[in-house]
This record gives C-alpha cells, structure tokens and sequence, in this order.
C-alpha cells in the first residue's frame, strides 16, 4: 500500500512517542518482551486513525497522541493474550511473545502494557487543557473499547464448540474482537478535540464499518495472500478449524458432500496442504472469494459514505484515501 506524505508524518509521529516510552531495562522478563512486541512491523493503523479522528474533528493532532499511543498499547496487548488463546507461533511473521518465551510471560507482559495504556491517558486528566466532563468521555471510550474487545474474543471462543454459527452472529463477533478498537481509536480521537455526541457517534460507525471490512478481508486474505508478504502461513484458518467469514458462508451454500468435506477438515487436528487446498477449492466452487470481496468492499463504501458527513478537509482527504488503499491490500 502506498503511503502519503501526510501519512509517513503522522507514523513517524508515532514511532517517535512510542520509542519514547518509559520501559525500564529490569525486570526484563516484563519489559523485554513489550519491546520486542512494539518493535514487530505492525500496520499501526488503529493509532494512526486517533490523529485522523483528532484531525477531522478540527483538533491539534499532536495533542491526540497520548491517546493514539494508549489505543496502540491496548492493541498490541490483546494481541499477546490472543497468541496465547490461539496458540499462535507467530505474529508478523515473527515468533509470537507465548512462542518466544512463554504463556506467563505473554500474560504478564501483556498486562505491563495494559497498564501502560492507561497511563498514556492520565496526560489529560493532569492536563489543564482537558475538563472533567472531556476526560471523563476520553476514558470511558478507552474502557468501551476494551470491554468490546473481551465480548468479542468470548464470542469466539464460544462459536469454537457451537456447530452452528450464522453470518449475522459472526459479525457480531468481530464488531467486538476487532471493530471496537478501530471504532474507538477514531471517537477517542474526535473525543480530544472536545467535540460533540453526534459527532463521535458518526467516528463510531466509520470505525465500526471499517473494522468488519478489515477482518473480513483478513479472513479472505488467510486463503489467497502470499504467506511471505501476509506474513502467516496460507490457509491457516482453515487449519485450525476457524469458523471465519468464508467457512461460514460455504457451509450455508455447499451440498452434502461439500458439507461433510468441510466438516471434516475443519474438525480434524492434522490438515494438511492438500486439504487447505481442497476447502479453497470448494470456496472457488461457490464463488465465496468473490462474493467475500464483495462484502469487504460493501462495509468499506458505507464507512466512506458516512464521513461525507465531516467538513473538508486534508485529514478528510487522507482517511478516504487511506479506507480506498486498504480495500486492494495484500497483507
């Protein structure tokens, strides 16, 4: 994807504070580990829309970084307790903290960032620029935000035992697990810049549209992208028995033998490349790729549509141009 100039500024903006970050050398059990985490090649996306959010709201976004740094954290750390849920060896094509050290580790470190976070956020409540009543909804979008998170992972853990899972269930699913940061990195971001109810509302939906999109599109990704550039192997979903967006919408579409395939691979703990072949295949046969890149660009339009509703400006500009590049991502 190509980056704008105003893009490169703002993650450089990032980078910068991050790098900044108070991590002590000892215990190095805890802080070795939150290093290694923020120093993987992530997209960064989720604090990049807190300028955004601050930019479009008319704010300075330099003021939005404290919170664009404790959405970043949040992230990154319900990514080191997911790892362990999942039993994930890697993350961005790295060794994932649980594989590298351990799942205490994970845990623990996790936390460390959790904290962190929060502590990001503390800069407006000591701040005499920030209200009461403005750092009071700055927090309660931070805690909105992971709470949504935590619903979301417990659903998917539920649908792991439920057989039956519909289309409509697991997008409920990701509005939590996965929208919800997205969704709260750009009201927390509006939310810095003062602005009114309706406002964060509207960031909320943008957010929230764009986040289905975003894991919708990972789904697909996990059985077309090249594993180098993706950085997970191919079909990995598929061989874990994940119930993503494709699974979910072939079991609704296959006949009988196509079911009991499917059933089959899904359920069975030793796949293999050829049965990761053969449940894309089936996909190809029922045209889901096709019409699951349909649906990631149907929740991508109305998240653009929606922010016709903000004044023009360069940040306006930047965050459609951002949404239209991440609809051809490839990783």
């Amino acid at each position: 994807m190509k980056i704008t100039e105003r893009q490169q500024k703002l993650s450089d903006l990032i980078d910068e504070k991050l790098a900044e970050l108070n991590l002590p050398g000892e215990p190095s059990l805890l802080y070795d580990p939150v290093r290694y985490t923020l120093e993987l090649a992530g997209k960064r996306v989720r604090p990049y829309l807190t300028l955004i959010g601050c930019g479009i709201c008319g704010g300075e976004v330099e003021e939005a970084l404290p919170a664009a740094l404790s959405i970043e954290l949040l992230h990154n750390f319900t990514l080191l307790h997911d790892d362990i849920m999942d039993r994930a060896d890697t993350r961005r094509g790295n060794p994932s903290v649980f594989k590298k050290w351990n799942s205490n580790t994970a845990i623990l470190s996790g936390d460390a960032m959790y904290a962190k976070a929060f502590k990001q956020l503390q800069y407006y409540g000591y701040s005499g620029l920030y209200n009461k009543e403005q750092y009071r909804t700055i927090v309660d979008i931070f805690l909105d935000s992971a709470e949504r998170v935590c619903e979301g992972q417990a659903y998917d853990l539920m649908f792991e035992n439920q057989s039956d899972v519909r289309i409509e269930e697991y997008i409920q699913m990701i509005e939590g697990k996965t929208a919800a940061l997205i969704s709260g990195a750009l009201a927390i971001g509006g939310a810095v810049t003062g602005t009114e109810d309706s406002t964060l509302d509207e960031l909320r939906f943008v957010g929230k549209k764009a986040g289905i999109a975003f894991q919708i599109q990972d789904d697909l990704l996990d059985a077309i992208a090249d594993p180098e550039k993706f950085g997970k192997k191919r079909g990995g979903d598929i061989i874990e028995g994940k119930k993503t967006y494709l699974t979910l919408l072939a079991l609704e579409r296959c006949n009988n033998k196509q079911r009991k395939q499917l059933k089959k691979i899904l359920t069975d703990d030793k796949n293999s490349a050829t049965d990761v072949d053969t449940v894309i295949d089936i996909y190809h046969d029922l045209n889901i790729i096709e019409d699951t890149n349909k649906a990631v660009q149907y929740h991508y339009q109305e998240a653009v549509q929606h922010l016709e509703e903000f004044d023009d400006s360069e940040y306006k500009e930047e965050i459609i141009n951002f949404f239209n590049h991440l609809i051809s991502r490839e990783y």
